[in-house]
């Protein structure tokens, strides 16, 4: 397949988000974290520091909210909740209003 100059200079394709199933019914106490959100590491990972900060790159689940997070030393963990992460930032202040309002 043979690119013309005019591909090259493309939009960047974003990715969709997926609303949860009607069905799924997520534990207590987890987040709902989307792709780009900001977060810390609660305990240590392999290869990642208590405290280090990461970025959300997948978010996954159907009953079980899990995400996968690149972390500041480039590292990627999968599979991480809220035993491990937790959200900091802009991210934090979101899901608090949301909490909130929740109440």
């Amino acid at each position: 397949m043979t690119m013309s100059p005019s591909d090259t200079n493309s939009t960047p394709v974003v990715p969709q988000s997926w609303k949860p199933h009607a069905l799924a019914n997520p534990h207590a106490n987890q987040i709902d974290l989307s792709m780009g959100d900001t977060v810390r590491s609660t305990v240590e990972l392999t290869g990642v520091a208590l405290g280090s900060e990461g970025k959300v790159i997948l978010a996954n689940g159907f009953n079980w909210l899990r995400y996968r997070v690149r972390f500041s030393n480039g590292i990627e963990v999968g599979d991480l909740d809220h035993r491990n992460i937790e959200p900091i930032g802009k991210t934090a202040k979101r899901l608090a209003k949301i909490a909130k309002r929740a109440n």
